[in-house]
Protein backbone atom coordinates (compact mmCIF):
# COMPACT_ATOMS: atom_id res chain seq x y z
CA UNK A 1 0.00 0.00 0.00
CA UNK A 2 1.62 3.78 -0.99
CA UNK A 3 2.03 5.12 2.21
CA UNK A 4 0.46 8.77 2.33
CA UNK A 5 1.83 11.12 5.21
CA UNK A 6 -0.33 14.47 6.36
CA UNK A 7 1.81 16.85 8.92
CA UNK A 8 -0.82 18.56 10.39
CA UNK A 9 -1.70 21.39 12.27
CA UNK A 10 1.98 23.49 11.52
CA UNK A 11 3.04 26.64 10.38
CA UNK A 12 4.71 25.85 7.23
CA UNK A 13 7.22 28.11 6.24
CA UNK A 14 9.15 27.80 2.72
CA UNK A 15 10.71 30.62 1.70
CA UNK A 16 11.51 29.48 -1.53
CA UNK A 17 7.92 30.02 -2.18
CA UNK A 18 7.24 32.90 -0.53
CA UNK A 19 4.80 30.46 2.23
CA UNK A 20 4.42 31.04 5.57
CA UNK A 21 1.08 30.32 6.97
CA UNK A 22 -0.80 27.81 9.09
CA UNK A 23 -1.71 24.60 6.90
CA UNK A 24 -1.45 20.91 6.26
CA UNK A 25 1.65 19.30 4.36
CA UNK A 26 1.34 16.05 2.38
CA UNK A 27 3.60 13.53 1.39
CA UNK A 28 3.20 10.85 -0.95
CA UNK A 29 5.72 8.51 -3.15
CA UNK A 30 8.71 10.65 -0.99
CA UNK A 31 7.76 13.82 -2.32
CA UNK A 32 5.62 16.57 -1.18
CA UNK A 33 2.16 16.59 -2.68
CA UNK A 34 -1.19 17.68 -2.82
CA UNK A 35 -4.33 16.67 -0.45
CA UNK A 36 -5.93 15.05 -3.30
CA UNK A 37 -3.71 11.53 -3.44
CA UNK A 38 -5.65 9.81 -0.39
CA UNK A 39 -6.50 8.90 2.79
CA UNK A 40 -2.93 9.07 5.22
CA UNK A 41 -2.05 6.65 6.11
CA UNK A 42 0.55 8.35 9.05
CA UNK A 43 -0.57 11.44 10.57
CA UNK A 44 2.29 13.57 12.05
CA UNK A 45 0.51 16.30 14.59
CA UNK A 46 2.63 19.54 14.69
CA UNK A 47 0.80 21.96 16.56
CA UNK A 48 3.33 24.44 18.05
CA UNK A 49 5.89 23.41 15.52
CA UNK A 50 7.16 25.03 12.51
CA UNK A 51 7.56 22.71 9.27
CA UNK A 52 9.65 23.67 6.54
CA UNK A 53 12.17 22.46 4.25
CA UNK A 54 15.02 20.30 5.05
CA UNK A 55 17.99 22.65 5.96
CA UNK A 56 20.85 22.70 3.72
CA UNK A 57 24.78 22.68 5.34
CA UNK A 58 27.63 23.13 2.23
CA UNK A 59 30.45 22.98 4.37
CA UNK A 60 31.04 19.91 6.16
CA UNK A 61 33.93 17.75 6.77
CA UNK A 62 33.01 13.65 7.17
CA UNK A 63 36.42 12.70 7.16
CA UNK A 64 36.08 9.73 5.13
CA UNK A 65 37.56 8.00 2.92
CA UNK A 66 40.83 7.72 5.44
CA UNK A 67 40.01 9.84 8.94
CA UNK A 68 37.60 7.76 10.20
CA UNK A 69 38.55 7.56 13.74
CA UNK A 70 37.59 11.33 13.57
CA UNK A 71 34.05 10.67 11.64
CA UNK A 72 32.19 8.72 9.35
CA UNK A 73 29.84 9.39 6.65
CA UNK A 74 27.11 7.08 8.92
CA UNK A 75 27.86 9.04 11.93
CA UNK A 76 28.61 12.56 10.62
CA UNK A 77 25.33 12.14 8.87
CA UNK A 78 23.24 11.10 12.16
CA UNK A 79 24.34 14.18 13.56
CA UNK A 80 22.98 16.15 10.70
CA UNK A 81 20.05 14.86 11.25
CA UNK A 82 19.85 15.78 14.78
CA UNK A 83 20.32 19.05 13.84
CA UNK A 84 17.62 19.06 11.28
CA UNK A 85 20.00 18.89 8.26
CA UNK A 86 18.92 16.97 5.04
CA UNK A 87 21.34 17.66 3.20
CA UNK A 88 25.27 18.46 3.36
CA UNK A 89 27.84 18.72 1.44
CA UNK A 90 30.81 17.12 2.13
CA UNK A 91 34.31 18.91 2.03
CA UNK A 92 37.66 17.52 -0.25
CA UNK A 93 39.85 17.37 2.22
CA UNK A 94 39.86 13.95 3.10
CA UNK A 95 42.70 11.06 2.70
CA UNK A 96 43.45 10.96 -0.19
CA UNK A 97 41.76 14.42 -1.00
CA UNK A 98 38.90 14.34 -3.51
CA UNK A 99 40.62 15.41 -6.62
CA UNK A 100 39.55 12.58 -8.81
CA UNK A 101 36.13 11.23 -10.06
CA UNK A 102 37.33 7.45 -8.47
CA UNK A 103 37.14 9.11 -4.72
CA UNK A 104 34.11 10.91 -5.11
CA UNK A 105 32.43 7.83 -6.80
CA UNK A 106 34.05 5.70 -3.70
CA UNK A 107 32.49 8.41 -1.53
CA UNK A 108 28.94 8.91 -3.23
CA UNK A 109 28.52 4.85 -3.00
CA UNK A 110 29.28 4.73 0.20
CA UNK A 111 27.16 7.74 1.26
CA UNK A 112 24.27 5.40 -0.43
CA UNK A 113 24.23 2.53 1.87
CA UNK A 114 25.28 4.29 4.99
CA UNK A 115 24.02 8.05 5.05
CA UNK A 116 20.37 9.09 6.84
CA UNK A 117 20.33 12.20 4.72
CA UNK A 118 21.68 13.18 1.14
CA UNK A 119 25.34 13.57 1.06
CA UNK A 120 26.87 16.03 -1.60
CA UNK A 121 30.09 16.05 -3.06
CA UNK A 122 32.79 18.90 -3.83
CA UNK A 123 35.79 18.33 -5.94
CA UNK A 124 39.44 19.93 -5.09
CA UNK A 125 40.18 22.65 -6.84
CA UNK A 126 44.00 21.77 -7.24
CA UNK A 127 45.90 17.87 -7.22
CA UNK A 128 46.45 17.27 -3.45
CA UNK A 129 45.14 20.08 -2.44
CA UNK A 130 48.65 21.42 -2.92
CA UNK A 131 47.74 24.66 -5.17
CA UNK A 132 49.77 23.75 -7.35
CA UNK A 133 47.82 22.16 -10.30
CA UNK A 134 44.34 22.03 -11.47
CA UNK A 135 42.42 19.16 -10.95
CA UNK A 136 40.25 17.79 -13.28
CA UNK A 137 37.16 19.45 -13.12
CA UNK A 138 35.58 17.67 -16.25
CA UNK A 139 36.04 14.27 -14.79
CA UNK A 140 34.83 15.60 -11.39
CA UNK A 141 31.86 17.24 -13.10
CA UNK A 142 30.84 13.77 -14.33
CA UNK A 143 31.23 12.57 -11.02
CA UNK A 144 29.01 14.88 -9.35
CA UNK A 145 30.20 17.11 -7.73
CA UNK A 146 28.46 20.07 -6.79
CA UNK A 147 31.20 22.76 -6.17
CA UNK A 148 35.30 23.15 -6.37
CA UNK A 149 36.85 24.14 -2.98
CA UNK A 150 40.47 23.48 -1.34
CA UNK A 151 38.67 24.31 2.02
CA UNK A 152 41.47 23.48 4.50
CA UNK A 153 43.67 24.86 2.15
CA UNK A 154 43.89 28.36 0.25
CA UNK A 155 45.44 28.22 -3.20
CA UNK A 156 48.68 31.40 -3.22
CA UNK A 157 48.79 31.79 -6.69
CA UNK A 158 46.41 34.03 -8.08
CA UNK A 159 46.98 33.08 -11.82
CA UNK A 160 46.20 29.43 -11.14
CA UNK A 161 42.82 30.58 -8.65
CA UNK A 162 41.97 32.42 -11.93
CA UNK A 163 42.13 29.83 -14.09
CA UNK A 164 40.54 27.22 -11.87
CA UNK A 165 37.57 30.69 -11.87
CA UNK A 166 37.74 30.51 -15.69
CA UNK A 167 37.55 26.55 -15.91
CA UNK A 168 35.10 25.97 -13.68
CA UNK A 169 32.48 28.16 -15.21
CA UNK A 170 32.78 26.03 -18.48
CA UNK A 171 30.95 23.42 -16.49
CA UNK A 172 28.61 25.63 -14.18
CA UNK A 173 30.44 25.35 -10.91
CA UNK A 174 30.80 27.73 -8.32
CA UNK A 175 34.26 28.35 -6.47
CA UNK A 176 34.56 27.98 -2.40
CA UNK A 177 37.30 29.26 -1.01
CA UNK A 178 38.77 29.34 2.23
CA UNK A 179 40.19 32.55 2.50
CA UNK A 180 44.01 32.72 4.01
CA UNK A 181 46.78 34.49 3.25
CA UNK A 182 49.77 32.34 3.96
CA UNK A 183 52.43 34.74 4.09
CA UNK A 184 50.47 37.30 6.40
CA UNK A 185 49.04 34.33 8.59
CA UNK A 186 52.31 33.03 9.12
CA UNK A 187 52.42 30.31 12.49
CA UNK A 188 48.53 31.94 13.97
CA UNK A 189 46.75 30.31 15.80
CA UNK A 190 44.30 33.04 17.17
CA UNK A 191 43.20 36.47 15.99
CA UNK A 192 45.80 38.89 16.36
CA UNK A 193 45.15 41.47 19.00
CA UNK A 194 44.46 42.22 22.89
CA UNK A 195 43.99 38.69 23.79
CA UNK A 196 47.28 37.11 21.56
CA UNK A 197 49.37 39.30 23.23
CA UNK A 198 47.92 38.43 26.87
CA UNK A 199 48.35 34.77 26.17
CA UNK A 200 51.65 34.96 24.66
CA UNK A 201 50.27 32.77 21.23
CA UNK A 202 51.00 33.87 17.60
CA UNK A 203 48.41 36.21 15.91
CA UNK A 204 46.33 35.71 12.76
CA UNK A 205 45.45 39.15 11.54
CA UNK A 206 41.85 39.89 10.08
CA UNK A 207 43.99 40.93 6.80
CA UNK A 208 45.37 37.20 6.47
CA UNK A 209 41.56 36.99 5.38
CA UNK A 210 40.77 40.13 3.74
CA UNK A 211 43.56 39.86 1.20
CA UNK A 212 42.29 36.86 -0.27
CA UNK A 213 38.83 38.14 0.11
CA UNK A 214 39.67 41.36 -1.74
CA UNK A 215 41.04 38.95 -4.24
CA UNK A 216 38.52 36.81 -4.75
CA UNK A 217 36.29 40.19 -5.38
CA UNK A 218 38.65 40.81 -8.25
CA UNK A 219 38.78 37.71 -9.59
CA UNK A 220 34.68 37.13 -9.61
CA UNK A 221 34.72 40.66 -11.67
CA UNK A 222 37.74 39.97 -14.07
CA UNK A 223 36.29 36.29 -14.96
CA UNK A 224 32.54 37.48 -14.35
CA UNK A 225 31.99 34.26 -12.35
CA UNK A 226 31.20 33.56 -9.12
CA UNK A 227 33.21 33.09 -6.46
CA UNK A 228 31.96 31.76 -2.51
CA UNK A 229 33.90 33.20 1.07
CA UNK A 230 33.73 30.75 2.77
CA UNK A 231 33.43 31.01 7.13
CA UNK A 232 33.84 34.90 6.63
CA UNK A 233 34.93 36.22 10.14
CA UNK A 234 36.06 39.53 9.68
CA UNK A 235 34.36 42.94 10.22
CA UNK A 236 36.80 43.86 7.00
CA UNK A 237 35.34 41.12 4.53
CA UNK A 238 31.91 42.08 5.31
CA UNK A 239 32.99 45.56 4.25
CA UNK A 240 34.47 44.28 0.77
CA UNK A 241 31.50 42.15 0.04
CA UNK A 242 28.69 44.29 0.43
CA UNK A 243 30.44 47.30 -1.56
CA UNK A 244 31.72 44.69 -4.33
CA UNK A 245 27.87 42.91 -4.43
CA UNK A 246 26.44 46.34 -4.72
CA UNK A 247 28.37 46.57 -8.03
CA UNK A 248 27.34 43.42 -9.10
CA UNK A 249 30.29 41.31 -8.17
CA UNK A 250 29.06 37.86 -8.12
CA UNK A 251 30.49 37.24 -4.75
CA UNK A 252 29.03 35.55 -1.72
CA UNK A 253 30.28 34.63 1.95
CA UNK A 254 28.76 32.10 4.30
CA UNK A 255 28.92 32.44 8.53
CA UNK A 256 29.81 29.22 10.52
CA UNK A 257 27.72 30.05 14.08
CA UNK A 258 31.07 30.25 16.08
CA UNK A 259 31.99 33.62 14.62
CA UNK A 260 28.93 35.19 15.77
CA UNK A 261 28.47 33.08 19.54
CA UNK A 262 31.80 33.77 21.03
CA UNK A 263 35.13 36.06 21.08
CA UNK A 264 38.83 35.34 21.20
CA UNK A 265 39.12 36.26 24.69
CA UNK A 266 37.02 32.34 25.12
CA UNK A 267 40.72 31.41 24.87
CA UNK A 268 42.40 32.64 27.86
CA UNK A 269 41.85 28.75 29.26
CA UNK A 270 43.88 27.78 26.60
CA UNK A 271 41.14 24.96 25.58
CA UNK A 272 41.69 23.99 22.27
CA UNK A 273 37.84 23.45 21.51
CA UNK A 274 38.26 27.33 21.12
CA UNK A 275 40.66 26.76 18.38
CA UNK A 276 39.83 26.98 14.79
CA UNK A 277 40.54 28.41 11.32
CA UNK A 278 39.61 31.27 10.74
CA UNK A 279 39.86 32.73 14.69
CA UNK A 280 37.64 33.62 17.10
CA UNK A 281 37.59 37.40 16.91
CA UNK A 282 36.25 40.17 18.65
CA UNK A 283 32.90 41.54 19.33
CA UNK A 284 33.29 43.88 17.13
CA UNK A 285 33.45 41.86 14.10
CA UNK A 286 30.11 39.69 15.71
CA UNK A 287 28.66 43.01 15.61
CA UNK A 288 29.86 43.60 11.87
CA UNK A 289 29.17 39.76 10.63
CA UNK A 290 25.48 40.30 12.46
CA UNK A 291 25.11 43.20 10.46
CA UNK A 292 26.04 41.92 7.17
CA UNK A 293 23.05 38.93 7.60
CA UNK A 294 20.72 41.18 8.45
CA UNK A 295 21.09 43.62 5.42
CA UNK A 296 21.65 40.40 2.83
CA UNK A 297 25.82 40.83 2.53
CA UNK A 298 26.10 37.52 3.83
CA UNK A 299 23.89 34.79 2.52
CA UNK A 300 24.50 31.38 3.72
CA UNK A 301 24.95 29.75 7.57
CA UNK A 302 26.95 26.75 7.75
CA UNK A 303 28.78 24.92 10.66
CA UNK A 304 32.24 24.21 9.33
CA UNK A 305 31.37 20.64 11.11
CA UNK A 306 35.53 19.50 11.59
CA UNK A 307 35.02 16.38 13.95
CA UNK A 308 38.61 15.48 15.30
CA UNK A 309 39.27 12.69 17.97
CA UNK A 310 39.48 13.29 21.73
CA UNK A 311 43.51 12.32 21.44
CA UNK A 312 44.08 14.79 18.64
CA UNK A 313 42.53 17.94 20.39
CA UNK A 314 44.17 16.89 24.42
CA UNK A 315 47.80 18.82 23.57
CA UNK A 316 49.15 22.05 23.59
CA UNK A 317 47.15 24.52 21.78
CA UNK A 318 49.71 24.87 19.29
CA UNK A 319 50.14 21.93 17.94
CA UNK A 320 46.44 20.70 18.39
CA UNK A 321 44.21 21.01 14.89
CA UNK A 322 41.97 23.75 14.28
CA UNK A 323 38.13 22.49 13.94
CA UNK A 324 35.04 22.03 16.01
CA UNK A 325 32.24 20.19 15.56
CA UNK A 326 28.63 21.68 14.96
CA UNK A 327 26.04 20.31 12.91
CA UNK A 328 24.12 19.62 15.86
CA UNK A 329 24.31 22.78 17.75
CA UNK A 330 24.41 25.58 14.91
CA UNK A 331 21.18 26.16 13.94
CA UNK A 332 19.94 26.99 17.69
CA UNK A 333 22.98 28.85 18.12
CA UNK A 334 21.95 30.60 15.07
CA UNK A 335 17.98 30.66 15.91
CA UNK A 336 18.74 32.09 19.62
CA UNK A 337 21.42 34.66 18.48
CA UNK A 338 20.01 35.99 15.78
CA UNK A 339 16.26 35.70 16.14
CA UNK A 340 15.97 35.45 19.77
CA UNK A 341 18.54 37.52 21.41
CA UNK A 342 19.54 40.43 18.30
CA UNK A 343 16.44 40.24 16.71
CA UNK A 344 18.70 40.99 13.48
CA UNK A 345 16.50 38.99 11.59
CA UNK A 346 13.20 37.09 11.55
CA UNK A 347 12.39 33.01 11.30
CA UNK A 348 11.36 32.94 7.78
CA UNK A 349 14.36 34.64 6.80
CA UNK A 350 17.04 32.17 9.12
CA UNK A 351 15.35 28.91 7.40
CA UNK A 352 16.10 31.08 4.03
CA UNK A 353 19.57 31.07 4.57
CA UNK A 354 19.59 27.41 5.66
CA UNK A 355 17.24 26.41 2.33
CA UNK A 356 16.54 28.56 -0.55
CA UNK A 357 20.15 30.35 -0.14
CA UNK A 358 22.46 27.68 -0.30
CA UNK A 359 19.92 25.79 -3.03
CA UNK A 360 20.61 28.96 -5.32
CA UNK A 361 24.23 29.18 -5.04
CA UNK A 362 25.19 25.33 -5.52
CA UNK A 363 21.62 24.95 -8.12
CA UNK A 364 20.37 22.54 -5.98
CA UNK A 365 17.28 20.70 -6.21
CA UNK A 366 16.38 21.37 -2.54
CA UNK A 367 15.52 23.66 0.18
CA UNK A 368 11.66 23.62 -0.96
CA UNK A 369 8.20 22.23 -0.19
CA UNK A 370 7.21 22.81 -3.67
CA UNK A 371 4.78 20.69 -4.89
CA UNK A 372 7.00 17.77 -6.45
CA UNK A 373 10.02 18.56 -4.87
CA UNK A 374 11.53 15.32 -2.41
CA UNK A 375 9.66 15.31 0.94
CA UNK A 376 12.89 16.42 3.18
CA UNK A 377 11.41 18.29 5.88
CA UNK A 378 12.06 19.86 9.34
CA UNK A 379 10.03 20.39 11.88
CA UNK A 380 11.06 22.71 14.34
CA UNK A 381 10.23 23.53 18.42
CA UNK A 382 11.10 27.76 18.31
CA UNK A 383 10.41 27.90 21.92
CA UNK A 384 12.03 25.31 22.95
CA UNK A 385 15.08 25.62 25.86
CA UNK A 386 17.66 22.89 25.64
CA UNK A 387 21.11 22.23 26.87
CA UNK A 388 23.53 20.72 24.60
CA UNK A 389 25.63 17.92 25.77
CA UNK A 390 28.73 16.53 23.64
CA UNK A 391 28.19 13.06 25.49
CA UNK A 392 24.39 12.94 23.92
CA UNK A 393 26.35 13.74 20.09
CA UNK A 394 25.52 11.43 17.48
CA UNK A 395 29.46 12.57 15.96
CA UNK A 396 32.16 10.86 16.91
CA UNK A 397 34.16 13.23 17.74
CA UNK A 398 32.77 15.92 20.75
CA UNK A 399 35.43 18.50 20.27
CA UNK A 400 32.94 21.24 20.66
CA UNK A 401 33.09 24.64 22.66
CA UNK A 402 29.53 24.51 23.37
CA UNK A 403 29.16 21.45 25.94
CA UNK A 404 26.40 22.90 28.48
CA UNK A 405 25.59 25.87 26.84
CA UNK A 406 22.18 26.66 26.79
CA UNK A 407 20.15 27.84 23.97
CA UNK A 408 16.59 28.27 22.17
CA UNK A 409 15.31 26.30 19.37
CA UNK A 410 15.85 23.44 17.89
CA UNK A 411 14.74 20.77 15.22
CA UNK A 412 13.17 18.08 16.23
CA UNK A 413 11.91 15.78 13.87
CA UNK A 414 14.08 15.81 10.81
CA UNK A 415 12.36 13.67 7.66
CA UNK A 416 14.28 12.44 4.35
CA UNK A 417 12.29 11.71 0.99
CA UNK A 418 9.10 10.94 3.73
CA UNK A 419 10.72 8.76 6.23
CA UNK A 420 11.48 10.22 9.25
CA UNK A 421 15.15 9.23 10.00
CA UNK A 422 15.51 11.48 13.35
CA UNK A 423 12.94 12.55 16.30
CA UNK A 424 14.47 14.28 20.08
CA UNK A 425 13.54 11.76 22.16
CA UNK A 426 10.98 12.07 24.71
Amino acid sequence: MKKITRIVNGRVIDPANRRDESADLWIANGQITTAQVGEATETIDASGLVVAPGLIDIHVHLREPGQSHKETIASGTRAAAAGGFTTIVAMPNTTPPADSAATITWIKEKAAREACVNVLCTGAISKGLKGEELAPFGSLFQAGVVALTDDGHCIQNHEIMRRAVEYARMFGLTVMDHCQDYSIVGDGIMHEGEWSLRLGLPGWPRAGEEMIVARNIMLAELCDSPIHCQHISSSGSVRLIREARARGVKISGEVCAHHIALTDATLAAFDTNFKMNPPLRTQEDIDAIIKGIADGTLTILCSDHAPHASYEKEVEIDHAPFGITGLETQFAIFHDVLVHQREAIDLPRLIALFTSEPAALLKLDRGTLGIGAPADIVLIDPRLDWTFDKDQSASLSKNTPFHGHNWRGRAVRTIVRGETVWSLPT
